[in-house]
C-alpha cells in the first residue's frame, strides 16, 4: 500500500463534475477519483477549516464510531472495477481491526476529519495512477522512470483507452493555479 495525500479537489469547467486528486506522498504520481458534489464540499469544508453550525454527515459518522468505542485507523482505496473505485475504512475497536466497505469520497471525508493516513493499493495506482507534466499539468502518457526505478506502462494503447475518461476530464481542468495553494 502506498500512502497518499489529498492534493486538491477540482471542478471540470466542461461538465462541473468534481474530482479529488490524491498524490503519492513520496513521488509525483497522482490518482484522480471522481466524486459527487456533496462529498467534494464535505472534504473541502474540512480542508479549508470552514466552521459549520451543525455536524455534517461525516462528522456524525465519526462521532458514532467514537461513541461506540472505536477509532478510525486509516482509509484505503483498495480496488478499481469497471471505472468504479472502492475503499475501506479501517476501524479499531476493542483491540481488533475491522474494515468497512465505503465509497472513496466518504472515506476521504472521514479521513480529513480524523487526520488518519490515506492509502492506495499499488494495483489501483497501476491501473489509474497518472504522472502530470510539471509545467503544463497535463497527463504524461509515455514511459518514464520513477524514483523507485519502476517504469509505469501508461503508454499502452489499452490503458489509454481505459483512462480516456480520466484523460478527457483532466484536460478540461484549469490547472494554472495547481501549485499556488502550496505557496
Amino acid at each position: 500500500m502506498i500512502e497518499m495525500t489529498i492534493d486538491s479537489i477540482r471542478v471540470s469547467l466542461m461538465n462541473y463534475q468534481r474530482v479529488v486528486i490524491l498524490k503519492e506522498k513520496v513521488s509525483d504520481r497522482y490518482l484522480p477519483i471522481w466524486i459527487g458534489p456533496s462529498e467534494a464540499d464535505a472534504i473541502a469544508v474540512k480542508l479549508q477549516g470552514v466552521a459549520v453550525p451543525r455536524p455534517l454527515t461525516h462528522d456524525l459518522l465519526n462521532s458514532v464510531i467514537d461513541t461506540l468505542g472505536g477509532a478510525v485507523n486509516s482509509i484505503v482505496v483498495n480496488d478499481l472495477k469497471n471505472d468504479t473505485f472502492f475503499a475501506k475504512v479501517v476501524i479499531e475497536t476493542g483491540g481488533k481491526q475491522m474494515e468497512v466497505d465505503s465509497r472513496p469520497s466518504d472515506a476521504l471525508a472521514l479521513a480529513v476529519r480524523t487526520g488518519v493516513p490515506i492509502f492506495a493499493d499499488e494495483a489501483v495506482l497501476e491501473k489509474a495512477g497518472i504522472l502530470l507534466d510539471g509545467e503544463t499539468g497535463k497527463p504524461i502518457f509515455e514511459e518514464r522512470e520513477t524514483a523507485e526505478g519502476k517504469t509505469p506502462k501508461v503508454n499502452d494503447e489499452e490503458m489509454k483507452k481505459k483512462m480516456s475518461a480520466f484523460y478527457d476530464f483532466i484536460n478540461t481542468l484549469d490547472l494554472d493555479d495547481f501549485d499556488k495553494r502550496k505557496s
